[in-house]
């Protein structure tokens, strides 16, 4: 069982309050994105993997993880895809598999590509064993994984609040434009990105985003981590500005960072300077 986990971008990030529970509170509208990681779920010993090209493997009760491409930090046990795994061989009862992951979208980026990784793995999983999860199971699951993995699994627009993990369907007219997608290869760690930011009530709705013009967006959203990680990180703030300058209608830190966006309405052309960063530009 083959999929292919995409990443998202967040079209204005406000930061409103600190919770309770430790996390904050945000308005977010999320929007699939299709730069592309690949993962298998297989049973056990119904794959070789390549140890030429494995950048990492793992081994947490039945389940073997093997990486490739980009390295992936971290604790076995704190895998997403393992995560994954594990809850549903405890409700199921599930025999060993062997997962294989492709890791093309960068880490730490304001992607959300872990946790894209962890919701498409259920899926996968879901259909490999034809297990019976409802929608409202799974969202449920991915919400205790991450607050970015439920929106993946609908993968859809969406408005995003609470911490992030209830969401709104949205339906936005792109018409045809392009985007182009640019990391500089700085890991952007949340809590770093949440410190330098004083949470505040949203300036503007962000659910009538779709009734705003997309020339008048960048007057109108904001992404507050911009406030803490473009002075920590200048050549960040630079890259947006950089965007702006070669057409973009609208350009923002993705997430937390590090990765900008510029959205376009045809295909750009980056500069040289940008060739040794990771990048993917496409249709949205």
């Amino acid at each position: 069982m083959i999929v292919f986990p995409n990443c998202k971008i967040n079209l204005g990030l406000h930061i409103t309050s600190k919770r309770s529970d430790g996390y904050h509170n945000i308005e977010s509208v999320m929007v699939p994105v299709g730069w592309k990681d690949t993962l298998e779920v297989v049973g056990r010993g119904e794959s070789i993997s390549d140890s030429s090209i494995l950048t990492g493997s793992a081994e947490v009760g039945k389940a073997r993880f093997y990486s490739y491409g980009i390295n992936i930090p971290g604790s076995a046990e704190s895998n997403l895809c393992i995560q994954v795994y594990s809850l549903l061989e405890k409700w199921f009862n599930l025999p060993a598999v062997d997962i294989h992951l492709l890791k093309t979208i960068p880490i730490g980026a304001g992607l959300g590509g872990g946790s894209a990784d962890a919701a498409f793995c259920l899926r996968a999983l879901k259909s490999y064993f034809e297990l019976r999860i409802s929608d409202a199971e799974a969202k449920e699951l991915l919400s205790g994984l991450g607050s970015d993995c439920p929106f993946f699994w609908d993968n859809k627009p969406a408005f995003a609040f609470g911490r992030g993990n209830e969401l709104r369907p949205m339906e936005i007219d792109f018409r045809e434009s392009w985007i182009a997608l640019i990391n500089p290869g700085i890991a952007i760690s949340t809590q770093m990105a949440y410190a330098g930011v004083k949470p505040k009530p949203s300036s503007i709705d962000l659910t009538m985003l779709p009734d705003i013009p997309m020339e008048a967006w960048s007057e109108a959203i904001h992404n507050d981590f911009e406030d803490s990680v473009f002075p920590q990180f200048p050549i960040i703030g630079e890259m947006k500005a950089r965007l702006y300058e070669l057409g973009a209608t609208y350009a923002s830190l993705s997430g937390s960072g590090s990765t900008v966006f510029g959205i376009f309405d045809r295909e750009p052309n980056l500069p040289k300077e940008w060739g040794e960063y990771s990048k993917w530009i496409g249709k949205l």
